[in-house]
């Protein structure tokens, strides 16, 4: 009998690949980071044949490293950095590289939509804003810009998806996705569940490129990648899938996770909420009868979170490890006065301004390197404020607490300044690792593993809770400054 479940984890700047014990417990992984590639300022791509080879090897690696061989893993799950843009040809090779959701290129595009009226429609119809942000325009921009795509496009010689339908391809050749994914693409019609004619026809994208929809839980196809016949039986976005393996079933919960961007979403049940600032979006969909069953969430993105730590490390020297950070922000009592605004690829939600570039105001002769860390991993926990106060307002509901996950969620400082901005309970589980877990949740219940969904929320455990320390006032004067520092970085790259 199967003993585990295979979770292929294929972030923004990793692959990692985790095995999963029925208890949701971690029996071993792997991990191999990948180049990130800047054409010029405000692109980022990523090259899909070292996705592929690095997840490969990354699944690989960590069922050896588990003593167990194709026979005992039950089944493959995948999650994925949302939006990315690939495509290929039906021989599984990419004709450029994969455009990254932070890219930026694409405004133009946004503008020109916008400019024509357009937006309500995407609004209406996907939940989603006109940003750069999303698939549509990226593949828009490609079939535009690469020579003789979109001829080869319209022949049906090409296949577009997110890096789950690549890595999909790749492993069973299959070409397909899940409700999750095709919500962040500008094409979906998240509430009649289509790829949606008239969308695709303001993007100028043919039908042709699209991948099949299917349930975030069911069996997609079979792999032999791993010496042996494995279904790959469950997908989610990645965001949808931390919030899968936060076990937040009910309406009304709610997770975030801090990653190379921040992302929180909270499940609002089978019906969607609109939103004047926020992202709607399917959280997941499982199948149920004839029509399987959708659940919806609220989202809101902030786009650097973690990746401003790795640009202390990396681009300023602050540090070796980002594991460092912690210690270094700990030697100062406070920020004193300094704001990190990490506006690098421009702001999310809930101020979706493509044109703010980074800012860092407040400086003094004495502000160090400790202040300017500090600040910076206030910088996350200010902008998970802004998202919350929209949820709230948005959804009529008040969190009580808020369960956290990410690998920024190990640092114990950056979750009690989250807890003292926020002035609420901040949970962290046991398990951090919820992303590449909800993608294993999802594959075991499609085959069996797990039996349902209770049996899923009696593996959540909680590891740690930080209550606020800090006074109302206090709070809410730091959090006056932050605001003041955002609209600092506001419209800069657009000489605003």
């Amino acid at each position: 009998m199967s003993r585990f479940v295979l979770a292929l984890d294929q972030g923004t700047s990793s692959s990692r690949a985790i095995v999963f014990d029925h208890s949701g417990g971690i029996v071993a992984g792997a991990q191999q980071p990948f180049e990130q590639i800047y054409p010029q300022p405000g692109w980022v791509e990523h090259d899909p044949e070292e996705i592929w080879r690095t997840q490969l090897e990354t699944a690989r690696e960590a069922v050896r490293r588990a003593h167990a061989g194709p026979g005992d893993i039950a089944a493959i799950g995948i999650t994925n950095q949302r939006e990315t843009t690939v495509i290929w040809d039906r021989d599984g090779r990419p004709v450029h590289n994969a455009i990254v959701w932070q890219d930026r290129r694409t405004a133009p595009i946004c503008e020109e939509l916008r400019a024509r009226g357009l937006e309500p429609l995407f609004r209406e119809r996907t939940g989603l804003l006109l940003d750069p942000y999303f698939s549509g325009t990226k593949v828009r921009w490609l079939l535009d810009n690469v020579p003789g795509l979109r001829l080869r496009a319209e022949n049906g010689e090409l296949l577009f998806g997110t890096v789950d339908s690549w890595l999909l391809y790749r492993l069973t050749g299959a070409h397909a996705t899940d409700y999750t994914n095709a919500s962040r693409t500008l094409m979906y019609n998240i509430f009649e569940r289509r790829w949606d004619d008239e969308l695709l026809e303001a993007l100028a994208v043919p039908r042709a490129l699209l991948p099949a929809v299917q349930a975030s839980s069911g069996v997609f196809g079979e792999t032999a990648a791993l010496g042996g016949a494995v279904p790959v039986a469950g997908i989610a976005g990645d965001q949808q899938a931390a919030l899968f393996g936060q076990a937040a079933f009910a309406p009304g919960m709610a997770k975030n996770t801090y990653g190379t961007g921040a992302f929180l979403l909270m499940n609002v049940g089978d019906r969607p909420v609109a939103s004047p600032s926020l992202l709607t979006t399917i959280a997941w969909g499982l199948p149920s009868g004839s029509r399987d069953e959708v659940t919806y969430a609220l989202e809101g993105s902030v786009f650097i979170a973690g990746a401003a730590v790795q640009w202390l490390r990396d681009e300023l020297g602050f540090f070796a490890r980002s594991a460092d950070c912690e210690a270094l922000a700990a030697s100062v009592a406070d920020s004193d006065g300094v704001y990190v605004v990490p506006a690098f690829v421009g702001l999310g939600a809930p101020h979706w301004d493509p044109h703010a570039r980074g800012a860092i105001v407040g400086l003094t002769r004495g502000s160090n390197r400790a202040h300017i860390t500090r600040a910076t991993l206030e910088a996350m926990a200010y902008q998970t404020r802004d998202v919350i106060e929209a949820v709230e307002r948005d959804a009529g509901v008040k969190l009580t607490e808020l369960r956290v996950d990410g690998g920024a969620a190990a640092n114990n400082l950056l979750l009690q300044i989250q807890a003292d901005i926020l002035g609420r309970e901040v949970v962290r589980p046991a398990v951090l690792e919820t992303t590449a877990l909800g993608a294993a949740y999802l594959a075991g219940l499609a085959v069996g593993f797990w039996a349902d969904r209770e049996d899923v929320s009696r593996n959540w455990r909680v590891d740690r809770r930080f209550r606020p320390q800090m006074s109302a006032e206090r709070r809410g004067e730091l959090y006056r400054g932050w605001q003041r520092a955002v609209e600092r970085a506001k419209g800069w790259a657009g000489g605003g």
